[in-house]
């Protein structure tokens, strides 16, 4: 059963992160289509939000190896 809630939450976690990545990914291409003069400050934010996306995934397959070793 362990082995199913870990493998659950793996992935879980994986489809979500790619999902928030996407999106902030489309956000900042948006934005440097409607205005390009701001391309590098968008460019900033964009490299600060994706890691902060990917931390909870991160988070969430620690948690599921702890459920498996458990």
């Amino acid at each position: 059963m362990n082995l199913l809630a870990a493998g659950i939450a793996a992935g879980l976690a994986a489809v979500g992160g790619a999902i928030a990545v996407a999106i902030i990914v489309k956000a900042t291409l948006e934005g440097v289509t409607r205005q390009p003069e701001l391309r590098g400050s968008l460019q900033t934010l964009m490299f600060i939000g994706v890691p902060l996306a990917e931390a909870v995934p991160i988070i969430a397959i620690v948690v599921s190896f702890i459920l498996l070793f458990t």
